[in-house]
């Protein structure tokens, strides 16, 4: 499986947020938490943005003015890998899809300032929620989702199995708050939002 990742990083991030992760790790993730045939070779955009850009995108998209950790807009296809609101002739689709051996998912918009907050507020280390916000937005990009209880229940474990299979904790498990010696539990998203 290849799958192709076309990464941007907006010009206004914050210059007391480090560098995101390299360009390979962020590949390796969203490949691993990759759910379809073997054989596909998905692509995805990544938006790395300020926390300006994502307030904005979260207020447009979702009604919610604030920014957020990640954002995933799937992509709406039909049987030829178009937009569903491109139509195309018989034969004209025909050769679209001789020649497009790639699954578009969708886009990914992620705030560097939110990772960063969010990994120090959870007390966990800044790659592992990286990581975590890259298998949880490929995942909505292939239609997981945690409105529902019983689908948040399912999208959380196959999370944690991907990230323990990259080497991380359970993101979902209890963290250590080493602040004031209590245990917390982090909810990455809210339910029903």
């Amino acid at each position: 499986m290849t799958l192709h990742m076309d990464i941007q990083v907006a010009d206004d991030l914050s210059e007391s947020i480090e560098e995101p992760p390299p360009r390979a790790q962020l590949i390796a993730w969203a490949q691993a938490a990759w759910q379809g045939a073997q054989d596909a070779e998905p692509e995805v955009s990544l938006r790395i943005v300020s926390a300006a850009e994502s307030q904005q995108l979260n207020h447009t998209y979702r009604g919610k003015n604030k920014p957020t950790n990640v954002l995933s807009f799937p992509m709406q296809m039909e049987e030829t890998g178009l937009p569903a609101d491109i139509q195309l002739d018989t034969e004209a689709a025909a050769d679209w899809q001789d020649m497009s051996g790639q699954s578009l998912l969708g886009d990914l918009a992620i705030c560097a300032q939110v990772v960063a907050e969010e990994a120090q507020q959870q007390n966990k280390p800044v790659a592992a929620h990286w990581a975590h916000m890259i298998v949880h937005g490929m995942l909505h990009l292939q239609g997981y989702d945690h409105i529902e209880n019983a689908e948040a229940e399912q999208m959380e474990q196959l999370e944690a199995q991907i990230m323990q299979g990259l080497g991380f904790s359970d993101p979902y498990l209890p963290i250590d708050n080493q602040m004031n010696n209590s245990s917390v539990t982090e909810r990455t998203h809210e339910r029903n939002s």
